[in-house]
């Protein structure tokens, strides 16, 4: 069930619910408790006050930012902005950038397929599909992202999804007896030769949709940010800082 058509009935179901007299750990107990039970099949990952004052914001297992209030009985979704000396800052997107950290920490790096810079200076995941024409132009550049400092670690994230031809062509790839040169040659739009094994293609993918991608290539940084869509070599270089 979608939070925005949820709200809704949330808001009938449990409007008439007043809080009072509860710690601060109570407040995000209940709350997290009475969205669960709002919205079948969501999972509430954290709950903390948000930088406006009388808000709290939610984390949740489809990606959604959720807003409420402290009695959990007004919702809202969508990005929070706060008007700064510097101009207006996306709140919520910085939010969304250190849960991303935290989330690819958490998964790790092993089982990736990696391009490593010589003299690394910084790392980026890309979630990639071997039959987007745009993740083929970036891998075309990956030898001078290297040049550059750069490490590329791919992370399969098939737009067709499991049980699809290009889920399997990944799958090849990746249990191929030398990784990087299968990964060449389908970028290349070469043929693989099919190959099974045991594989995070899987998983890979399922961590792509809980990070947020919906589209290839995205580009994780290391700082949790996202980079969507194709970026020239020199200038993912620049905005690193690197040149």
């Amino acid at each position: 069930m979608n939070i925005k058509h949820a709200v809704v009935a949330f808001a009938f179901v449990f409007g008439s619910f007043v809080m009072a007299n509860v710690s601060a750990g109570e407040v995000e107990d209940r709350i997290s408790e009475r969205l669960t039970q709002a919205v079948p099949g969501l999972q509430v990952l954290s709950v903390k006050e948000s930088e406006a004052k009388g808000l709290y914001e939610v984390q949740s297992n489809n990606g959604d930012t959720i807003y409420t209030t402290a009695d959990g009985q007004y919702l809202m979704t969508g990005d929070l902005l706060k008007i700064t000396d510097q101009g207006i800052a996306n709140v919520t997107e910085a939010a969304r950038a250190d849960a991303r950290r935290q989330t690819m920490a958490d998964f790790g790096d092993e089982g990736v397929i990696s391009f490593p810079a010589k003299n690394e200076k910084a790392v980026v995941d890309v979630f990639t599909d071997i039959d987007c024409p745009y993740c083929r132009k970036l891998h075309d550049e990956v030898p001078q992202l290297n040049e550059y400092g750069i490490t590329v670690n791919y992370y399969a994230f098939p737009r067709s999804g499991p049980n699809t031809a290009s889920f399997r062509k990944y799958e090849s790839v990746w249990c191929a007896d030398d990784q990087q040169a299968a990964m060449d040659a389908a970028k290349a739009g070469r043929k693989v030769a099919d190959a099974n094994c045991e594989n995070p293609v899987l998983e890979q993918f399922e961590l792509g949709s809980r990070v947020g991608v919906t589209g290839t290539p995205a580009i994780v940084l290391e700082d949790g940010n996202m980079v969507r869509g194709y970026v020239p070599a020199q200038r993912l270089a620049e905005g690193l800082g690197l040149l």
